[in-house]
């Protein structure tokens, strides 16, 4: 007698589900949808799982790479056929880029109803090309593919992980559903033994690697893959460290301080050490590409960026710390160390309690420092803000610096926070951009800091705004929106206010961390002109804070 095809799927999905469950899963995103009911149904009867409904795919999927990025480990995201499959691309190569591990997996209807006009169905075979480690379309299950569903679901583990020499990222399932979609489970394959290491690949220890310094003055310019851990370590080898805005525990301000030819003289090191993503400062890539030094890279934090090509010798694993002949000058770092003191001291006393672009990325951090409470940053100026002007962070920072994107950094903000806390910082386009997600709010709670210069901010720093005329400018780049966002948020049912202050802005941070629930802090600054001005004000002021 035949077994049901419903009852071949539900047992096939219930038997993925049971072996990403014993390999560690917790949060899965579900998007409404009929095609993808009996995936959905199996990973709801789960009790171990956090299942987080959203109505939005694209907002779905950046809010499971905001949980994979709180939690280090793969987060499975759900959609049904067609265009909700597209949906999710953005957040796909924002994963794929920044090396976070994602289960994607896609509805769909069979082969056979595929390519002849049936409703809801799109291609979705490789939809996403290179971007995923691993592509897999096993078609309709089958009584007679019983032992291979738990090695699938493996393999797909494995892929998102990072196992077998490739980087976490994600992964892409397509899954042929066929009517009836409901059914019940039978009992599962039998699964392996938790200590089976087919099942659960060991993480393999980082190889340290060692090349000579010998006492010379080393930069280690580290970006987005480099931990706190890697950094504490890294001090120890007598090496200055600045790094981008999502490492914690490095020098600050390095950005103004180069931008001065005296000081940047001051601070010119022997050999540069790179690890992780690149930070944001243009300045510091002109001044590498000046200086020339002998530069190291290092592959164990994740993708290694070189997009100057100066790297000239490429070494795997990280840094040895116990390394004796990698040890640096520790003049020189103590001299990269003064020279960033003085500049926090002289925006301390400048600065004030006005608010600004500047003063209100430097309150975020010093609360997320002070509550330790992680920090997601926007793309465009919020992030630039954050690793220029504010003091070294120690709470985690979270961005979208694969791509660089502004799509999704609200959702992104809101899946970091689920069943926790956290701060986000974005700007008044990436707000609207992502309005979407307010509608199913938070998990927990998150306070979204919304900065209001009335537009794209970054591009009056770009050559557009000096070219061309001012209304054309407006029209192309700046895209002004003159929408009230704290009547937005609020219509979506989440506390909302607006700030002028910096003591305005810390007590409303800190009570929307008090109160939970997402709370919109919409923070009036300067029209985006005098940001401009300010900026370049700042960096000429810095000349005179740092006596060499």
């Amino acid at each position: 007698m035949s077994v049901p095809v419903s009852t071949v799927q539900a047992t096939f999905c219930a038997t993925i589900v049971d072996e990403w469950v014993r390999a560690g899963l917790l949060d899965v995103v579900l998007c409404p949808g009929s095609r993808s009911t009996p995936l959905a149904l199996a990973f709801a009867s789960r009790s171990e799982l956090h299942c987080h409904v959203r109505i939005d795919e694209r907002s779905a999927a950046f809010f499971a790479l905001g949980r994979a990025l709180r939690t280090r480990r793969p987060v499975a995201v759900l959609v049904t056929s067609g265009t909700a499959a597209a949906e999710l691309h953005a957040a796909v190569a924002e994963a794929d880029l920044s090396c976070v591990p994602l289960l994607i997996l896609t509805a769909d209807r069979p082969p056979e109803l595929r390519g002849i006009g049936a409703p809801q169905t799109i291609e979705q075979t490789a939809l996403f090309g290179p971007m995923v480690r691993h592509f897999a379309e096993p078609g309709v299950a089958r009584e007679d593919a019983r032992p291979t569903w738990r090695p699938f679901a493996n393999r797909l583990w494995r892929a998102a992980r990072g196992f077998d020499d490739r980087p976490a990222g994600p992964v892409h399932a397509n899954l042929s559903f066929i009517e009836p979609l409901l059914g019940e489970a039978e009992e599962l394959p039998e699964g392996r033994s938790d200590n089976d290491p087919w099942v659960f690949a060991p993480v393999i220890p980082a190889l340290r690697s060692a090349f000579e310094v010998n006492g010379a003055s080393v930069l280690c310019v580290v970006g987005a893959g480099v931990s706190a851990a890697v950094v504490q370590e890294l001090w120890g080898l007598q090496w200055a460290i600045i790094g981008d805005a999502t490492v914690p525990h490095t020098l600050p301000y390095a950005d103004p301080l180069l931008r001065d030819d005296e000081v940047a003289a001051g601070l010119r090191p022997d050999v540069v050490v790179r690890l992780g993503g690149a930070p944001a400062s243009k300045v510091l890539a002109q001044r590498l590409r000046e200086w020339a030094p002998r530069v190291v890279g290092f592959t164990g934090a994740g993708f290694l960026a070189d997009p100057d090509g100066i790297i000239g010798d490429r070494l795997p694993g990280l840094p040895d710390g116990r390394a004796t002949q990698m040890r640096g000058a520790s003049d020189f770092v103590q001299r990269w160390a003064t020279a960033s003191r003085l500049v926090g001291e002289h925006l301390a006393v400048t600065l004030g309690d006005e608010l600004t672009e500047i003063t209100v990325a430097r309150t975020v951090v010093e609360l997320g420092v002070a509550t330790a409470t992680p920090l997601v940053v926007g793309s465009s100026m919020p992030v630039r803000d954050v690793e220029w002007w504010a003091p070294s962070r120690v709470a985690p920072v979270f961005a979208n610096r694969g791509a660089n994107g502004i799509d999704g950094v609200v959702s992104t903000v809101l899946g970091v926070a689920a069943g926790d806390k956290a701060v986000g910082l974005v700007g008044d386009v990436t707000f609207l951009h992502d309005v979407s997600a307010l509608v199913d709010g938070v998990e927990g709670c998150a306070v979204l800091v919304v900065v209001d210069n009335d537009g794209g901010g970054i591009f009056n720093f770009l050559p557009q705004a000096t070219a061309l005329s001012t209304d054309r400018f407006e029209q192309l780049f700046a895209t002004a929106r003159h929408h009230d966002l704290v009547r937005i948020a609020a219509a979506f049912g989440h506390h909302a206010e607006r700030v002028s202050t910096v003591a305005q802005l810390t007590s409303a941070v800190t009570s929307g961390l008090a109160r939970g629930g997402l709370s919109v802090v919409v923070a009036s600054v300067p029209p985006r002109h005098e940001n401009v001005e300010m900026h370049a004000s700042l960096n000429r002021e810095i000349r005179g804070a740092v006596p060499w």
